[in-house]
């Protein structure tokens, strides 16, 4: 048995509107057709496509379309683009809004780091939330960078571990001007709060220590205390390093024996 796959013809004479079989294309049912029509409207941008691409992101369960619609509306002119996509950041749809969000990360214009509110970097979805801080590390002035890691920093220990994961890489994005603000967490009495901020500035002081690895050693830190950790470090280096010390000895006797026969 074979399986026909959906086709939705974009270029077509049959009286219908470009933009309206592009439009029937992106809500096509298979996802191949839906990235072609997407794919299709960005290689020929066209003012006409901007309220189609930007209703279809609210909606396109297909992590590439989405991607790929967002492509298509940087295509198009900022002019109209950004007015149309600051309207979806307060869209009751979550999709609606992260995918904005994402556009506007791809558009890149300063102009819309107004738009950014403290609201988003908060908002009760965790997605949103995330490419909040992302968008948010991009568009940023350099004048208000210790002030949007003191606004991330609040959000320590929040969700799963991508949650964590992703905030933790915003901040560390930001630069030096993190380093208090983690620091500050750090002293936090909630032990989930003080370990994230702990393990966020371990990987910033070493970028290739993983994050899962860095949390855990932030953990102990936290249940232990500083002091006592730095104490447990020290011993385990002096019992290896004697360790070490014992393994040469038994070497050399192992070399002196050998010699007197």
């Amino acid at each position: 048995m074979t399986w026909a796959q959906e086709v939705v013809p974009i270029n077509t004479t049959d009286g219908t509107s470009h933009t309206a079989r592009v439009a029937r294309a992106l809500s096509a049912e298979a996802s191949s057709v839906r990235l072609q029509a997407a794919l299709a409207a960005g290689s020929n941008p066209d003012p006409d496509f901007l309220e189609t691409l930007v209703e279809r992101c609210a909606v396109e369960p297909d992590f590439f379309v989405r991607d790929m619609l967002s492509w298509a509306l940087t295509r198009l002119p900022p002019e109209a683009t950004l007015p149309r996509i600051r309207r979806e950041l307060g869209s009751g749809r979550a999709q609606a809004r992260s995918q904005a969000l994402h556009t506007l990360s791809k558009i890149g214009s300063r102009s819309a780091w107004a738009w950014i509110t403290r609201g988003m970097l908060r908002d009760a979805d965790d997605e949103v939330a995330r490419t909040a801080w992302r968008v948010a590390v991009v568009l940023v002035p350099e004048e208000e960078k210790e002030d949007l890691a003191g606004e991330l920093a609040r959000q320590l220990g929040r969700g799963d571990r991508e949650v964590r994961l992703s905030l933790s890489r915003a901040l560390i994005d930001l630069g030096d001007v993190t380093g208090p603000a983690l620091e500050k967490a750090a002293a936090r009495p909630d032990p989930v709060v003080a370990a994230h901020a702990r393990a966020t500035e371990l990987l910033r002081q070493n970028p290739e220590a993983g994050f899962d690895a860095a949390v855990e050693e932030a953990k102990r830190v936290v249940a232990l205390g500083p002091e006592r950790a730095a104490a447990s470090v020290a011993e385990a280096g002096a019992e290896e390093a004697a360790g070490a010390g014992e393994a040469v000895e038994i070497a050399k006797a192992g070399e002196t024996r050998s010699a007197d026969r």
